[in-house]
């Protein structure tokens, strides 16, 4: 028998030639990357909030640059660290957009930590989202500044040293009226929760808003075949590094 849903579908798209029928399709990530996660929960809680039409969407270099094609909304992608000062730019322009910046931890924690601590400072009204793998993921799993101590990555094969980044803790620090948490990927029904309270805050003109997403990267992690040594490195060992609240 003929499939009756299809062909309704057919016929409801060539009634209505304008209209655009977008499906959903496969990502570009690593097999068991955590990025899809984190844009999976961005992704429901903007729809949620029907703030799609007016969200502007910035994009690092690294692996956040797979994000380009996505969502179905604005995108723009900018030179490596410089996502933030680009979407500030972008909402002083346009005042009532929704803009965020979506940067990994390198790009946000080194070439672009000027840049992300001076608009936490000025308060400015953006969002910005930090995924925390702790190393640089797309270039070969070199040491990031939130490799945790001791941590063999190709740049450190005997160990990592002693000192890492707190990104939300000193972001709180300088802005203590801002939104700062920190979530983790393999908790979704809390991390969309997140998002969307953290819109919400940024809808309502409160101020500079920053996420910090925990998040697997199984490639660079050498656990692409051991999915449950890379949640007990996640849940056990990162998030008691890196701390997952609301501050």
């Amino acid at each position: 028998m003929p499939d009756m849903t299809t062909n309704q579908n057919v016929q409801i798209r060539s009634a209505f030639p304008k209209c655009v029928r977008i499906d959903s399709k496969p990502h570009l990530f690593c097999p068991g990357c955590g990025h899809p996660e984190v844009l999976k929960a961005l992704g429901f809680a903007i729809d949620e909030l029907g703030l799609q039409a007016k969200t502007a969407f910035g994009i690092d270099i690294g692996c956040s640059l797979l994000a380009w094609d996505y969502f179905n909304m604005d995108t723009v992608e900018t030179h490596h660290g410089r996502t933030i000062p680009t979407m500030v730019g972008f909402k002083r322009a346009n005042p009532d957009a929704v803009a965020i910046a979506y940067v990994g931890d390198g790009g946000a924690y080194a070439i672009g930590l000027s840049h992300l601590m001076n608009a936490a400072v000025r308060d400015e009204k953006i969002f910005v989202i930090v995924v925390n793998n702790a190393v640089y993921a797309m270039t070969g799993g070199q040491e990031a500044p939130t490799t945790l101590p001791g941590m063999k990555v190709s740049t450190a094969p005997s160990g990592a040293d002693e000192h890492y980044m707190k990104a939300p803790e000193m972001i709180r620090n300088v802005n203590p009226t801002a939104f700062v948490a920190r979530g983790i990927t393999s908790v979704q029904p809390a991390l969309k929760m997140l998002m969307k309270d953290a819109l919400k805050f940024y809808l309502d003109g409160k101020g500079f808003v920053f996420v910090e997403v925990l998040s697997q990267c199984p490639l660079n992690w050498k656990t692409m075949d051991k999915p449950q040594e890379t949640f007990d490195f996640l849940e056990k060992t990162l998030a008691k590094a890196y701390p997952v609240k609301r501050y």
